[in-house]
Protein backbone atom coordinates (compact mmCIF):
# COMPACT_ATOMS: atom_id res chain seq x y z
CA UNK A 1 0.00 0.00 0.00
CA UNK A 2 2.83 2.38 0.91
CA UNK A 3 4.59 1.59 -2.36
CA UNK A 4 1.40 2.41 -4.28
CA UNK A 5 1.07 5.76 -2.49
CA UNK A 6 4.67 6.61 -3.39
CA UNK A 7 4.02 5.80 -7.06
CA UNK A 8 0.87 7.95 -7.07
CA UNK A 9 2.71 10.84 -5.41
CA UNK A 10 5.56 10.68 -7.94
CA UNK A 11 3.05 10.55 -10.82
CA UNK A 12 1.26 13.60 -9.46
CA UNK A 13 4.54 15.50 -9.22
CA UNK A 14 5.44 14.58 -12.81
CA UNK A 15 2.02 15.62 -14.08
CA UNK A 16 2.21 18.87 -12.14
CA UNK A 17 5.60 19.55 -13.68
CA UNK A 18 4.31 18.83 -17.16
CA UNK A 19 1.27 21.03 -16.55
CA UNK A 20 3.50 23.87 -15.34
CA UNK A 21 5.75 23.52 -18.38
CA UNK A 22 2.77 23.48 -20.70
CA UNK A 23 1.38 26.63 -19.13
CA UNK A 24 4.77 28.33 -19.13
CA UNK A 25 5.33 27.73 -22.87
CA UNK A 26 3.09 30.07 -24.85
CA UNK A 27 2.81 30.56 -28.60
CA UNK A 28 0.72 33.61 -29.39
CA UNK A 29 -0.33 35.72 -32.37
CA UNK A 30 0.11 39.48 -32.87
CA UNK A 31 -1.82 41.00 -35.80
CA UNK A 32 -1.60 44.38 -37.55
CA UNK A 33 -2.18 45.88 -41.01
CA UNK A 34 1.18 47.49 -41.85
CA UNK A 35 3.29 46.12 -44.73
CA UNK A 36 6.43 44.17 -43.69
CA UNK A 37 8.90 46.96 -44.60
CA UNK A 38 7.08 49.63 -42.58
CA UNK A 39 8.21 50.88 -39.18
CA UNK A 40 5.02 49.65 -37.55
CA UNK A 41 5.70 46.12 -38.76
CA UNK A 42 9.36 46.26 -37.73
CA UNK A 43 8.23 47.52 -34.34
CA UNK A 44 5.91 44.53 -33.89
CA UNK A 45 8.77 42.21 -34.85
CA UNK A 46 11.04 43.93 -32.31
CA UNK A 47 8.31 43.43 -29.69
CA UNK A 48 8.22 39.69 -30.42
CA UNK A 49 12.02 39.36 -30.35
CA UNK A 50 12.28 41.20 -27.02
CA UNK A 51 9.61 39.03 -25.36
CA UNK A 52 11.23 35.83 -26.62
CA UNK A 53 14.64 36.89 -25.31
CA UNK A 54 13.51 38.17 -21.93
CA UNK A 55 11.24 35.19 -21.19
CA UNK A 56 13.91 32.71 -22.23
CA UNK A 57 11.69 31.44 -25.03
CA UNK A 58 8.75 30.68 -22.71
CA UNK A 59 6.59 33.17 -24.61
CA UNK A 60 6.97 33.18 -28.39
CA UNK A 61 5.03 35.63 -30.53
CA UNK A 62 4.34 35.24 -34.24
CA UNK A 63 3.53 38.52 -35.98
CA UNK A 64 1.02 38.70 -38.82
CA UNK A 65 1.45 41.87 -40.94
CA UNK A 66 -0.62 43.36 -43.75
CA UNK A 67 -4.01 42.34 -42.37
CA UNK A 68 -3.34 38.60 -42.69
CA UNK A 69 -5.64 38.00 -39.72
CA UNK A 70 -8.35 40.35 -41.00
CA UNK A 71 -9.22 44.03 -41.00
CA UNK A 72 -8.44 46.18 -37.95
CA UNK A 73 -12.06 46.04 -36.83
CA UNK A 74 -12.09 42.26 -37.21
CA UNK A 75 -8.86 41.88 -35.25
CA UNK A 76 -10.21 44.11 -32.47
CA UNK A 77 -13.26 41.86 -32.26
CA UNK A 78 -11.02 38.77 -32.22
CA UNK A 79 -9.03 40.20 -29.30
CA UNK A 80 -12.29 40.91 -27.46
CA UNK A 81 -13.44 37.33 -28.07
CA UNK A 82 -10.10 35.81 -27.06
CA UNK A 83 -9.47 34.12 -30.41
CA UNK A 84 -6.50 36.47 -30.96
CA UNK A 85 -4.13 37.32 -28.13
CA UNK A 86 -3.01 40.75 -29.31
CA UNK A 87 -3.14 43.28 -32.14
CA UNK A 88 -2.19 46.85 -32.97
CA UNK A 89 -5.26 48.88 -33.93
CA UNK A 90 -5.50 52.52 -35.04
CA UNK A 91 -7.30 54.79 -32.60
CA UNK A 92 -9.65 55.77 -35.46
CA UNK A 93 -10.91 52.16 -35.63
CA UNK A 94 -10.62 51.42 -31.91
CA UNK A 95 -12.76 54.48 -31.13
CA UNK A 96 -15.73 52.47 -32.46
CA UNK A 97 -15.29 50.29 -29.36
CA UNK A 98 -13.76 52.81 -26.94
CA UNK A 99 -14.89 56.35 -27.89
CA UNK A 100 -12.37 58.00 -25.55
CA UNK A 101 -9.34 57.01 -27.64
CA UNK A 102 -10.55 59.44 -30.34
CA UNK A 103 -8.96 62.20 -28.26
CA UNK A 104 -5.62 61.29 -29.88
CA UNK A 105 -7.13 61.95 -33.33
CA UNK A 106 -8.09 65.56 -32.65
CA UNK A 107 -6.95 67.46 -35.78
CA UNK A 108 -4.11 69.99 -35.68
CA UNK A 109 -3.75 69.48 -31.93
CA UNK A 110 0.00 68.73 -31.94
CA UNK A 111 2.17 71.72 -32.88
CA UNK A 112 5.05 69.43 -33.87
CA UNK A 113 6.31 65.86 -33.75
CA UNK A 114 8.39 66.35 -30.60
CA UNK A 115 5.35 67.50 -28.64
CA UNK A 116 3.28 64.60 -29.99
CA UNK A 117 5.81 62.00 -28.91
CA UNK A 118 6.29 63.51 -25.46
CA UNK A 119 2.51 63.57 -24.97
CA UNK A 120 1.96 59.98 -26.09
CA UNK A 121 4.91 58.72 -24.04
CA UNK A 122 3.70 60.52 -20.92
CA UNK A 123 3.17 57.65 -18.44
CA UNK A 124 0.33 59.40 -16.59
CA UNK A 125 -1.53 60.14 -19.83
CA UNK A 126 -1.11 56.56 -21.06
CA UNK A 127 -2.43 55.20 -17.77
CA UNK A 128 -5.46 57.49 -17.92
CA UNK A 129 -6.30 56.77 -21.58
CA UNK A 130 -5.67 53.03 -21.41
CA UNK A 131 -7.80 52.91 -18.27
CA UNK A 132 -10.90 53.14 -20.49
CA UNK A 133 -10.06 49.93 -22.38
CA UNK A 134 -10.64 47.04 -19.91
CA UNK A 135 -14.39 47.73 -19.65
CA UNK A 136 -14.61 47.10 -23.42
CA UNK A 137 -12.55 43.90 -23.41
CA UNK A 138 -9.01 45.18 -24.06
CA UNK A 139 -5.78 45.77 -22.17
CA UNK A 140 -3.69 48.60 -23.65
CA UNK A 141 0.08 48.29 -23.21
CA UNK A 142 1.65 50.72 -25.68
CA UNK A 143 1.72 52.29 -29.14
CA UNK A 144 2.69 51.68 -32.71
CA UNK A 145 2.14 54.27 -35.41
CA UNK A 146 1.73 54.93 -39.09
CA UNK A 147 2.76 58.59 -39.49
CA UNK A 148 1.58 62.19 -39.52
CA UNK A 149 -0.97 62.66 -42.28
CA UNK A 150 -0.67 65.13 -45.16
CA UNK A 151 -2.96 66.33 -47.95
CA UNK A 152 -2.24 65.14 -51.50
CA UNK A 153 -4.20 67.08 -54.16
CA UNK A 154 -4.64 67.38 -57.91
CA UNK A 155 -5.99 70.92 -57.60
CA UNK A 156 -2.96 72.77 -56.22
CA UNK A 157 -1.29 73.58 -52.89
CA UNK A 158 -3.43 73.79 -49.74
CA UNK A 159 -2.17 76.67 -47.60
CA UNK A 160 -5.27 77.86 -45.74
CA UNK A 161 -8.56 76.29 -44.67
CA UNK A 162 -10.48 77.98 -47.49
CA UNK A 163 -8.32 76.18 -50.09
CA UNK A 164 -10.22 72.96 -49.31
CA UNK A 165 -13.67 74.42 -50.07
CA UNK A 166 -15.55 72.19 -52.48
CA UNK A 167 -12.71 69.66 -52.87
CA UNK A 168 -13.77 66.03 -52.90
CA UNK A 169 -11.25 64.24 -50.71
CA UNK A 170 -10.84 60.61 -49.71
CA UNK A 171 -10.34 60.24 -45.96
CA UNK A 172 -10.09 57.37 -43.50
CA UNK A 173 -13.60 56.10 -42.83
CA UNK A 174 -13.82 57.45 -39.30
CA UNK A 175 -16.26 60.04 -37.88
CA UNK A 176 -13.55 62.41 -36.64
CA UNK A 177 -11.81 62.39 -40.04
CA UNK A 178 -15.09 63.07 -41.82
CA UNK A 179 -15.97 65.87 -39.40
CA UNK A 180 -12.52 67.44 -39.79
CA UNK A 181 -12.76 67.86 -43.54
CA UNK A 182 -16.41 68.85 -43.55
CA UNK A 183 -15.48 71.64 -41.14
CA UNK A 184 -12.82 72.77 -43.64
CA UNK A 185 -15.43 72.99 -46.41
CA UNK A 186 -14.36 69.85 -48.27
CA UNK A 187 -16.54 66.92 -49.34
CA UNK A 188 -15.00 63.87 -47.61
CA UNK A 189 -15.66 60.37 -48.94
CA UNK A 190 -14.71 57.03 -47.36
CA UNK A 191 -13.37 55.16 -50.40
CA UNK A 192 -11.61 51.88 -49.44
CA UNK A 193 -7.83 52.20 -49.40
CA UNK A 194 -7.17 49.74 -52.28
CA UNK A 195 -9.43 51.83 -54.57
CA UNK A 196 -7.72 55.13 -53.76
CA UNK A 197 -5.29 55.32 -56.70
CA UNK A 198 -7.94 54.56 -59.33
CA UNK A 199 -10.33 57.06 -57.76
CA UNK A 200 -7.68 59.79 -58.06
CA UNK A 201 -6.69 58.78 -61.57
CA UNK A 202 -10.28 58.68 -62.83
CA UNK A 203 -11.23 61.99 -61.19
CA UNK A 204 -13.71 60.46 -58.74
CA UNK A 205 -11.86 62.44 -56.05
CA UNK A 206 -9.68 65.55 -56.19
CA UNK A 207 -7.46 64.73 -53.23
CA UNK A 208 -6.62 62.25 -50.51
CA UNK A 209 -5.00 62.47 -47.09
CA UNK A 210 -2.26 60.10 -46.03
CA UNK A 211 1.32 60.33 -44.81
CA UNK A 212 3.49 61.54 -47.71
CA UNK A 213 5.53 58.34 -47.47
CA UNK A 214 2.37 56.29 -48.00
CA UNK A 215 1.19 58.52 -50.86
CA UNK A 216 4.48 57.94 -52.69
CA UNK A 217 4.49 54.18 -52.12
CA UNK A 218 0.94 53.75 -53.43
CA UNK A 219 1.88 56.02 -56.38
CA UNK A 220 -0.84 58.56 -55.56
CA UNK A 221 1.70 61.34 -56.17
CA UNK A 222 1.95 60.21 -59.80
CA UNK A 223 -1.53 61.56 -60.48
CA UNK A 224 -1.84 64.17 -57.71
CA UNK A 225 1.26 66.34 -57.86
CA UNK A 226 0.58 68.69 -54.93
CA UNK A 227 1.30 67.76 -51.33
CA UNK A 228 0.81 69.98 -48.30
CA UNK A 229 2.75 68.93 -45.23
CA UNK A 230 -0.21 69.56 -42.91
CA UNK A 231 0.57 66.95 -40.22
CA UNK A 232 -3.12 67.28 -39.39
CA UNK A 233 -3.50 63.97 -37.52
CA UNK A 234 -0.90 61.52 -36.23
CA UNK A 235 -2.14 58.02 -37.02
CA UNK A 236 -1.52 56.20 -33.76
CA UNK A 237 -2.29 52.57 -32.98
CA UNK A 238 -2.76 51.03 -29.54
CA UNK A 239 -1.30 47.60 -28.82
CA UNK A 240 -4.28 45.77 -27.34
CA UNK A 241 -4.19 42.46 -25.48
CA UNK A 242 -7.00 40.08 -24.56
CA UNK A 243 -7.70 40.38 -20.79
CA UNK A 244 -7.95 36.62 -20.31
CA UNK A 245 -4.56 36.05 -21.91
CA UNK A 246 -3.09 38.97 -19.95
CA UNK A 247 -4.30 37.42 -16.68
CA UNK A 248 -2.44 34.20 -17.53
CA UNK A 249 0.86 36.06 -17.70
CA UNK A 250 2.89 36.36 -14.52
CA UNK A 251 3.59 39.88 -13.18
CA UNK A 252 7.16 39.50 -14.44
CA UNK A 253 5.92 38.57 -17.93
CA UNK A 254 3.47 41.48 -17.94
CA UNK A 255 6.36 43.80 -17.13
CA UNK A 256 8.33 42.35 -20.05
CA UNK A 257 5.37 42.95 -22.38
CA UNK A 258 5.17 46.60 -21.32
CA UNK A 259 8.92 46.99 -21.84
CA UNK A 260 8.56 45.34 -25.25
CA UNK A 261 5.90 47.91 -26.17
CA UNK A 262 8.48 50.66 -25.53
CA UNK A 263 10.97 48.83 -27.74
CA UNK A 264 8.29 48.53 -30.44
CA UNK A 265 7.46 52.25 -30.63
CA UNK A 266 11.13 53.30 -30.52
CA UNK A 267 11.89 50.90 -33.38
CA UNK A 268 8.75 52.00 -35.24
CA UNK A 269 9.69 55.69 -35.12
CA UNK A 270 13.32 55.09 -36.09
CA UNK A 271 12.41 52.94 -39.11
CA UNK A 272 9.83 55.49 -40.30
CA UNK A 273 12.48 58.23 -40.09
CA UNK A 274 14.91 56.01 -42.02
CA UNK A 275 12.29 55.33 -44.72
CA UNK A 276 12.02 59.07 -45.31
CA UNK A 277 15.75 59.11 -45.97
CA UNK A 278 15.63 56.14 -48.34
CA UNK A 279 12.39 54.90 -49.89
CA UNK A 280 12.09 51.11 -50.25
CA UNK A 281 12.78 49.82 -53.80
CA UNK A 282 13.26 53.44 -54.97
CA UNK A 283 16.50 54.26 -53.16
CA UNK A 284 15.83 57.99 -52.94
CA UNK A 285 14.85 60.13 -49.98
CA UNK A 286 11.30 61.49 -49.91
CA UNK A 287 12.64 64.95 -50.76
CA UNK A 288 14.76 63.67 -53.66
CA UNK A 289 11.86 61.65 -55.04
CA UNK A 290 9.50 64.62 -55.00
CA UNK A 291 12.02 66.87 -56.77
CA UNK A 292 12.79 64.25 -59.41
CA UNK A 293 9.12 63.52 -60.11
CA UNK A 294 7.71 67.04 -60.12
CA UNK A 295 5.79 66.72 -56.84
CA UNK A 296 5.30 70.12 -55.20
CA UNK A 297 5.55 69.90 -51.42
CA UNK A 298 4.22 72.88 -49.45
CA UNK A 299 5.15 73.29 -45.79
CA UNK A 300 2.87 75.30 -43.53
CA UNK A 301 4.30 78.12 -41.46
CA UNK A 302 3.50 78.31 -37.74
CA UNK A 303 0.90 81.01 -38.48
CA UNK A 304 -0.72 78.92 -41.23
CA UNK A 305 -0.90 75.90 -38.92
CA UNK A 306 -2.50 78.10 -36.28
CA UNK A 307 -5.17 79.15 -38.78
CA UNK A 308 -6.05 75.50 -39.36
CA UNK A 309 -6.07 74.80 -35.61
CA UNK A 310 -8.42 77.74 -35.06
CA UNK A 311 -10.74 76.40 -37.76
CA UNK A 312 -10.87 73.08 -35.89
CA UNK A 313 -12.40 74.45 -32.67
CA UNK A 314 -15.95 73.27 -33.53
CA UNK A 315 -14.57 69.74 -34.10
CA UNK A 316 -12.69 69.89 -30.80
CA UNK A 317 -15.87 71.06 -29.04
CA UNK A 318 -17.87 68.19 -30.54
CA UNK A 319 -15.36 65.54 -29.47
CA UNK A 320 -14.99 67.05 -26.03
CA UNK A 321 -18.52 65.73 -25.47
CA UNK A 322 -17.69 62.37 -27.08
CA UNK A 323 -14.56 61.64 -25.03
CA UNK A 324 -15.68 63.47 -21.90
CA UNK A 325 -14.67 66.88 -20.59
CA UNK A 326 -12.28 65.41 -18.01
CA UNK A 327 -10.20 63.44 -20.52
CA UNK A 328 -10.33 66.22 -23.11
CA UNK A 329 -9.02 68.81 -20.65
CA UNK A 330 -6.38 66.43 -19.29
CA UNK A 331 -5.16 65.69 -22.83
CA UNK A 332 -5.04 69.34 -23.86
CA UNK A 333 -3.17 70.24 -20.67
CA UNK A 334 -0.67 67.43 -21.35
CA UNK A 335 -0.09 68.66 -24.91
CA UNK A 336 0.40 72.20 -23.61
CA UNK A 337 2.84 71.02 -20.95
CA UNK A 338 4.99 69.18 -23.47
CA UNK A 339 4.89 71.92 -26.09
CA UNK A 340 6.88 74.28 -23.86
Amino acid sequence: MRKLLVIIAVACLVLAGLSGAALAKMNIKFGHVAPPFHGQSKGADAFAAYVKEKTGGQVQIKTFPFGQLGSERSMAEQVQAGTLEMASITTAVLSNFVPQVAVVDLPFVFPNRKTAYKTLDDAAFQKKLFGYLPAKGFIGIGWTENEFRDINSKKGPIKKPGDLAGIKIRVMNSPIYMDTFRQLGASPVGIPFPELYNALQQGVIDAQENPLLTSILIKATEVAKYVTDTDHILTECIIIVNPGFWARLSPAQQKIFRQAAKVAIDTNRKINADLHKKLPKIGLSVEEYCKKNGVTVTKLSAAERQAFAKAMRPVWDKYKKVVGADLFTYFMDTVKKHSK
